[in-house]
This record gives structure tokens, C-alpha cells and sequence, in this order.
């Protein structure tokens, strides 16, 4: 563990930092006020507990789905009438994208030298990036995506649907992060070589790959799903549609809304690249 000199000095400086990335993003519409206090948070635990490396996998996810939700947003309000929430983040969001990593940045600070944290805190990420990646990109499929548990043609937006643009583009976003965490592979984690290193960038990949299946899984099969009276569509919203007439459930756990999914899709990554790190 750090000293406590350290210690304090890290956490000043991550708080800076985050103050500043997070009033950028409050600026350009990216964050909610409440979204914005909870992404300072985050920033200061992951800035001041978990070091450069960490701070640098942080941004780079930020930046990317951030960057990508603000440069299509003009072209997903063509399709936002069916999600839960919009581009821009709320506290809710934040936890879900990023709650499971700054878990294990908590964790990291208490274990500084094992490799577990970190690869758990990058495969978080990756599947929080691949998901927000397909989710932006994807709306430029020329087809109908469809079910993923049926394959059944559905409308864009539909929860649980896929895309061949979707799932190639939720590819790159875990790649992305699967390569940064190559790139800025914290030195002092033990049991790491130059060829494990790569080894556990693909796991990461793999793993935050793995996890945007898992949201469409949940979102095709266990989340709760409404349909509005008034235009009879269904729509993740509840409990009132963009049209303002109330929604009626017609499927999934009431509990099971689109933030509990992305904690699933964050926390499974991390679950099966800690898994395949035993292996």
C-alpha cells in the first residue's frame, strides 16, 4: 500500500483532474448534475487509489462512448423514443457503467501487486465500451437488427436486439480498451511478462466482448419491457412514453431496468476474465 503522503497527494491531484474532465462533460452535455458529482467520484477513486494506468483506461473509455454519444446524437434521437434514458448521463448510468470498476479499484488498493483488480477493472470497462459502442454505431445497420435469443426482426432500439454493425462495432470497443490496458500495463502487478501481458490483453477483450452478449441476453430476455397504449410500441421507458401517456409492463422483472443490465454487463466481464486468468 501507498504511504500516506502519497496517498494524499494522489487523491488531490485525481481530484483535479476529474473535476476538470468532468466539468468539460457537464459543459458539453454529456453528464446530468447528478451524473456529473457521481463521475467526479468515480475519477477520484480511480485517479487517486489506482494510479496513471488506471486513470488512462478511465478516459479512454470516457472519451470513446462519450465522444461517440455526442457525435451521433443528432442521428439516435431518431431512435431514442425506445430507450429507458438518453446520451445524456445521469448518476444511475455512471454506477452502472463504471461502478463495478471503481469496485476494483478499491480493491486494487488494498492489493496492490495482485493482477486481479486490474484485469477485473479493464474487462469493466471494455464491456461498458463495446456496449456503448454497439449501441451508437449500431443504429447505422442497413437492416432491421434482430432478437438475439430468437432472431426475430425487430425495430432499432428494440432491448436485446443485434446488428451486424453493432456487433462488430461493440468488437472495437473492447479491443480498444483491451489494447490500451497492453499499452499503459501498470509495472508493479506480479506474475506479468511481456507475453502475458498480450495473453491478458486478449482475455480482456474477450471478456468485455463477452459482456455486451450478456446485456443483449438480459435485454432480450430478463429486463423490463413497456408498451405505450397510445402508440403501441414498446419501449423501455416507464413510467411515462416520449408521447406522455403512461406505459404498461408487458415483460421482464419490474425490477430489471436498463442500469441493473449494464451492472450485469460490467460485472460478467469481470467475472470471466478473472476465470479465464486462473486457466
Amino acid at each position: 500500500m501507498m504511504s500516506d503522503h502519497t496517498l494524499v497527494i494522489h487523491v488531490l491531484s485525481g481530484s483535479l483532474i476529474a473535476a476538470l474532465v468532468v466539468s468539460v462533460a457537464y459543459v458539453l452535455k454529456m453528464l446530468t448534475p447528478s451524473g456529473t458529482i457521481s463521475a467526479f467520484i468515480l475519477g477520484v477513486i480511480v485517479f487517486g487509489l489506482g494510479g496513471l494506468s488506471w486513470a488512462i483506461i478511465l478516459i479512454l473509455f470516457f472519451l470513446s462512448s462519450s465522444g461517440l454519444s455526442l457525435l451521433f446524437r443528432t442521428k439516435k434521437n431518431q431512435v431514442e423514443k425506445m430507450y429507458a434514458k438518453g446520451s445524456i448521463r445521469d448518476y444511475r448510468q455512471v454506477l452502472a457503467n463504471g461502478g463495478v470498476a471503481g469496485l476494483f479499484t478499491i480493491i486494487h488498493f488494498f492489493f496492490p501487486q495482485s493482477i486481479l483488480p486490474w484485469i477485473g477493472f479493464c474487462a469493466a470497462f471494455a464491456a461498458a465500451n463495446a456496449d456503448t459502442w454497439a449501441t451508437e454505431l449500431g443504429i447505422f445497420n442497413r437492416r432491421n437488427p434482430v432478437l438475439i435469443v430468437s432472431g426475430k426482426s425487430v425495430e432499432p432500439g428494440t432491448s436485446g436486439a443485434v446488428s451486424a454493425v453493432g456487433t462488430l462495432a461493440a468488437a472495437s470497443g473492447a479491443l480498444l480498451i483491451g489494447l490500451g490496458s497492453w499499452l499503459v500495463w501498470p509495472n508493479d502487478l506480479l506474475f506479468t511478462t511481456s507475453t502475458s501481458r498480450i495473453w491478458f490483453a486478449g482475455t480482456i477483450f474477450f471478456a468485455g466482448f463477452s459482456g455486451s452478449l450478456v446485456d443483449s441476453i438480459l435485454g432480450a430476455t430478463l429486463q423490463a419491457i413497456y408498451k405505450c397504449p397510445n402508440c403501441q410500441r414498446e419501449t423501455e421507458k416507464h413510467p411515462l412514453h416520449g408521447c406522455g401517456i403512461e406505459t404498461t409492463q408487458i415483460r421482464g422483472l419490474i425490477w430489471m431496468g436498463n442500469d441493473w443490465v449494464n451492472t450485469f454487463c460490467t460485472l460478467s466481464a469481470s467475472l470471466i476474465v478473472i476465470v479465464m486468468s486462473l486457466f
